[in-house]
């Protein structure tokens, strides 16, 4: 953290394989995935740990972590004179020839980490989510409680509990009682009974507390190694425990409408729904706040261009892009190019994406190299593009890199 402050170490759990986020994540890890035009997932958690003073971060990366550790490379370059870094650290099979078993398997076999940088506290965060989050305020009321563990909730509907795990505070809202990994009907919250805490996947440990229960955590034959299904319910057994609501965080240069927003895109509606979030005049979580950045590598890339004919409403375009068509409620990456009487509508278009003369992409996600030929559909017969596309249950049509379109 700041100079003369408690020291911080980062660890970023970007080990994921993203199944449920395929065929984008056939190439790539999904930290590496592209959002909103021009970031990265990995850019929000590397953003909100360093404009909140973490300065030392340690990425744990496992699955086809090229692109991920290339653009961490590439992009994140901190000041070696202040002793600050981003760095990947594959994984090292440092206890034996195997992968890792878990996140929490994958932290102990990264100790060496920590051993090197002695820190006072280790902020554990997840990479895959897209939220804007000040992790001093949460550091401060670690402190201040004296807790072993810290976590993130974030009250979401008591319908939902299945996708999470879940937080049961104590009667004094801050001690955990019970963490419960994605139950099926879990209790509500005292004062909301329709909500509960959802856990955000960002752990704030003391240094001790993490190495002893990583230790004791390895012992145990029956484990699954997992921060969220291993780490925290023994944690939370010891008493040491307790929940941070994410709703007290506040960042400079937020909007009413966009404080709080936290999203996990682990699968196409969710990863569709969140780009939709971005495009409205008062978009739902607005990229656009200067005082609270979101760090990436803008590329050496002409400003975007509409051309004559073209018409665009409501959406997010980035350098590089020409448009001679249509496009409207939706995020165009870099390099994009969209032909005469072509027509874009509600969807996300990777890097170097074209849309043909005359072509029409609906409700799509079309990854990086993706071209569309002329007069060709997507997203206008729904029995065919399940015939050749990817479609999720709710209806996003999703196509993969450079995939060849009929």
């Amino acid at each position: 953290m700041m100079r003369g402050g408690p020291s911080v170490l980062g660890i970023v759990l970007a080990g994921g394989a993203g199944k449920r986020l395929m065929p984008l994540t056939a190439d790539r890890a999904k930290p590496a995935v592209t959002f909103g035009g021009t970031y990265r997932l990995v850019d929000f958690v590397l953003s909100n740990l360093v404009n909140g003073d973490v300065m030392k971060v340690c990425v744990l990366t496992q699955y086809k972590s090229h692109s991920l550790d290339r653009h961490i490379t590439t992009t994140w370059r901190m000041s070696s004179l202040l002793g600050n870094y981003v760095t990947p650290v594959p994984a090292q099979q440092r206890l034996g020839p195997r992968w890792y078993l878990g996140s929490a398997d994958a932290i102990l076999q990264s100790l060496n980490l920590v051993h090197d940088e002695q820190p006072d506290y280790i902020a554990v965060f997840g990479a895959d989510h897209v939220y804007r989050m000040d992790p001093r305020q949460m550091l401060a009321q670690h402190i201040e409680h004296g807790a072993g563990v810290t976590v993130a909730g974030i009250k979401v509907p008591r319908a939902d509990a299945s996708s999470f795990g879940i937080i049961t505070p104590a009667g004094d809202g801050l001690r955990v009682e019970r963490f419960l990994e994605k139950p099926s009907d879990p209790p509500g919250l005292p004062n909301d009974p329709h909500r509960v805490f959802a856990s955000m996947g960002n752990y704030l440990f003391s240094t001790k507390t993490l190495l002893d229960a990583l230790h004791e955590d390895a012992e145990d034959s029956q484990s699954l190694h997992d921060m969220g299904g291993s780490i925290l319910p023994r944690l939370t057994d010891k008493g040491v425990a307790q929940v941070y609501d994410f709703d007290t965080n506040h960042v400079p240069g937020e909007t009413a409408r966009d404080h709080g927003y936290w999203r996990d895109v682990g699968t196409l509606e969710a990863y569709y729904e969140a780009h939709m979030d971005l495009v409205s005049d008062q978009p739902a979580f607005n990229l656009d706040n200067r005082r609270w950045p979101i760090y990436t590598h803008p590329g050496q890339l002409p400003p975007a261009k509409i051309a004559a004919g073209g018409i665009v409403g409501e959406s997010v375009i980035s350098p590089g892009c020409v448009v001679r068509g249509q496009v409207t409620r939706s995020v165009l990456s870099p390099g994009v190019v969209v032909d005469s009487g072509a027509v874009v509508q509600g969807s996300v278009l990777h890097d170097n994406v074209r849309v043909g003369r005359g072509a029409i992409v609906r409700g799509a996600v079309l990854d990086k190299n993706v071209d569309v030929p002329p007069g060709a559909t997507i997203g206008v017969s729904p029995e065919r593009d399940r015939e050749l596309y990817t479609v999720s249950p709710g209806g996003v049509i999703a196509l993969g890199k450079g995939q060849r379109v009929e």
